[in-house]
């Protein structure tokens, strides 16, 4: 498998790294307030930074590329409430009108990084941001720590300076479809791997707190906002119309949220790894789930089904089947709403600590993850559509991968 490295690419720990449509360009934020632009040189494959620039007043959590058909635009999130929306243009064009003032930022040959809209609508730091699929328009959702997610859309593309709030719902309080069973029980798989859950660590808050990792003294999430998790995905498949997987604070829970410019967000579906508790049966020792951190939603590629991966902040990294129900099956029930079931099929602990992402390749085909263990694993249905590991890496082997050339990955073994 062939590696790049980049050796102190900011000044403080990174928060995100998000690739462009065409994989030859690479976006990085960091604590350190900063946004890099980085650029793939193929022939040797080393990244060079081509931009660099003091994108937030605070550390900057997330980024996303809009689909290239809308140019060169990027969108960050940042612990400061805001979401800003950058477009790299011509040099001789840095004089265009722009956000608050805001100067721009050398980019590479002839070129620069404008900030043309601040999005200032959150009531706390904004954890997730997601540029929808390219045919639903020029759309970003948004999920800060106050759990509302929000839906903004840009009317007057390509100026991209008046940006529209579409869509506000706040997400614990959204309604389901199914009054009665809007959760699905996570029954254990052929993948799943037992074992007594490792001490926890925050990553992004945390790390506001100087860096020190704080191990959970029960087990469960806490209720503060650096035991939480937000996080984003919109489903890729222009059939379903405007459908998002959203996760926020400390509930463990992922929501499938339907969007529709007639009504009110609802849930189609909720995804609860924790198995249903009977009234009866409530014992003391029962405690909170972990925060889910990550959720990442598969291209379809033709399939029947959708996936969603989630990584937690309890080390596990679940992989989700979710089903639509058919016309057939909406005219039998006589209801006109879309009725979705889901359940996981893989589900892995191998990090041993905190996932802080999972992201899928562009055929959705094989998931990879990053947790506090400082590896970066990768998974994959084998025959029968059964998922399994597909082995490791860490910084070590990149680091050898540059010396020796391409690296092999280890065989992902449980006891790793």
């Amino acid at each position: 498998m062939q590696t790049s490295l980049i050796q102190n690419a900011h000044g403080d720990l990174v928060a995100d790294a998000a690739y462009d449509f065409y994989g030859v360009r690479l976006a990085t934020c960091s604590l350190d307030h900063r946004i890099k632009i980085w650029q793939l040189d193929e022939s040797d494959g080393t990244w060079t930074a081509v931009a660099d620039w003091k994108a937030h007043d605070a550390a900057v959590t997330k980024l996303s590329w809009a689909h290239p058909e809308f140019g060169p635009v990027l969108a960050s999130s940042s612990f400061d409430r805001t979401v800003k929306v950058w477009e790299e243009t011509p040099a001789d064009g840095a004089d265009q009108p722009q956000a608050n003032g805001a100067s721009a930022a050398a980019s590479g040959p002839g070129t620069r990084w404008v900030e043309r809209a601040v999005l200032a609508d959150a009531k706390g730091s904004v954890r997730a941001v997601e540029f929808a699929p390219h045919q639903l328009g020029l759309k970003l959702a948004t999920i800060a720590s106050d759990n509302h997610l929000r839906v903004y859309e840009c009317l007057e593309a390509p100026a991209l300076t008046n940006w529209t709030l579409v869509e506000e719902a706040d997400l614990p309080a959204l309604p389901s479809t199914s009054a009665s069973h809007p959760h699905t029980y996570a029954a254990p798989t052929p993948t799943q791997i037992s074992g007594p859950p490792a001490a926890d660590a925050s990553l992004v808050a945390n790390a506001l707190q100087q860096q020190q990792q704080q191990p959970l003294t029960q087990r469960g999430a806490g209720s503060r906002e650096a035991d939480g998790g937000w996080s984003v995905s919109w489903c890729k498949e222009r059939y379903w119309g405007e459908v998002l997987a959203t996760c926020s604070g400390v509930s463990g829970v992922v929501k499938i949220i339907q969007l529709s410019p007639s009504r009110r967000p609802i849930t189609l579906l909720s995804l609860d790894p924790s198995p249903p508790v009977d009234s009866g049966s409530i014992s003391e020792d029962m405690t909170a789930p972990y925060a889910i951190t990550s959720v990442s939603w598969a291209p379809s590629c033709g399939r029947s089904y959708h996936l969603v991966a989630t990584g937690g902040r309890d080390g596990h990294v679940r992989v989700w089947k979710l089903r639509p129900s058919s016309p057939d099956d909406e005219r039998m029930e006589g209801s006109d709403e879309a009725k979705w079931t889901g359940g996981v099929v893989g589900d892995f602990d191998h990090h041993k600590s905190a996932v802080g992402r999972v992201e899928w390749n562009i055929t959705g085909t094989v998931l990879s993850s990053a947790g506090n263990d400082g590896r970066i694993r990768l998974w994959k249905a084998t025959t029968g559509n059964i998922w399994r590991p597909a082995g490791y890496i860490t910084v070590e082997q990149a680091e050898e991968q540059q010396k020796e050339g391409d690296v092999e990955m280890d065989d992902g073994n449980p006891g790793e």
